[in-house]
């Protein structure tokens, strides 16, 4: 057990602002996604990247067997398609969604900034997460005309330049 207070470590953590990605897979034949704010490139060469689930995601689990998922990054307009698949046990978040299948297999959703389609490299576990380290076996940037969707201090929100 740690002396660190769980709220205040939300808190002080939650000042670090963090892009947000829909981390899709597949459970056999259907398509699985969950929101992943804790997603980072590992490496240029072998290119790699990662995502960390935590260990109890009935999500996590299920796409987890399939060794495939896409990161989609989020534009700053698709803060619906982010609660949509933050919702624990949902089980339409594909509903009425367009997308399809990367060079995985795993489900690239249609009008994100941009997409990572990777083949799970390894899984570490770290505490009440793992670690999932993709190889990246395709990726483009979709819409570069829209800028990212943010988490920052609870909310969400979009990138502001500086003026």
């Amino acid at each position: 057990m740690s002396d660190i207070d769980q709220r205040q470590f939300r808190d002080v953590l939650g000042q670090f602002p963090t892009g947000v990605t829909v981390v899709t897979g597949l459970a056999g034949e259907r398509p699985v996604g969950l929101t992943i704010g804790s997603f980072t490139s590992v490496s240029l060469d072998p290119p790699l990247v990662a995502f960390l689930p935590t260990r109890d995601s009935a999500t996590w689990v299920a796409m987890r067997e399939a060794g495939v998922f896409c990161a989609n990054v989020l534009a700053e307009d698709q803060d619906a398609l982010c609660w949509a698949f933050a919702k624990s046990g949902a089980d339409d978040r594909f509903s009425g969604l367009n997308w399809h299948a990367g060079t995985s297999g795993a489900p690239v959703i249609d009008g994100c900034l941009a997409h990572i389609d990777c083949r799970i490299e390894d899984v570490h576990a770290a505490g009440d997460h793992d670690i999932v380290v993709g190889r990246v076996v395709e990726l483009a940037v979709d819409d570069a005309t829209r800028g990212p969707l943010l988490f920052h201090g609870g909310k969400l929100g979009g990138l502001h330049p500086l003026g």
